[in-house]
């Protein structure tokens, strides 16, 4: 059990409301400011929908500290292969860009199409056997020449 002053308790949620992980969110950033100065913290989805405004394909990502972080990239089964998600991803990486990201990472299953980041110039840093049976790859990329 978590030893707490007088005044205050702890509570356990399966479902934080995004209020309270934007206020956790915040706080970190708050202090991380403190170290590395602006961080330029923003978040970005590139979505493509049907007519009927269902969601068919999307990137959703963070910029932080001069990196993008690709949280989530999906395509629905009816429109893969057409290059939509290479769209996204390169999009996402302009986007990045402009907003003074130097690098990228994200990360991946084996089960995923681990081919794919790699033929846009991601590299594995790392790997986890995480579920059993297969892996968690993590991947990153620079956006920008690195300068000296």
């Amino acid at each position: 059990m978590v030893d707490l002053p007088p005044g205050f308790r702890l509570t356990i949620e399966d479902r934080p409301s995004a209020q309270d992980w934007e206020r956790l969110g915040l706080s970190l950033d708050a202090y991380n400011r403190e170290f590395l100065g602006e961080t330029g913290f923003s978040r970005m989805g590139f979505f493509v929908r049907a007519d009927d405004g269902e969601i068919m394909a999307g990137l959703v990502g963070t910029t932080y500290a001069g990196w993008l972080f690709v949280a989530e990239l999906w395509v629905h089964a009816d429109l893969r292969r057409r290059g939509i998600g290479s769209q996204l991803l390169t999009l996402a990486e302009r986007r990045a860009v402009e907003l003074g990201c130097h690098s990228a990472m994200l990360d991946t299953f084996s089960f995923q199409g681990p081919e794919f980041y790699p033929r846009f110039g991601y590299e594995v840093y790392g790997s986890l056997d995480y579920p059993p049976d297969h892996k968690r790859l993590f991947l990153k990329k620079r956006l920008l020449p690195e300068t000296r």
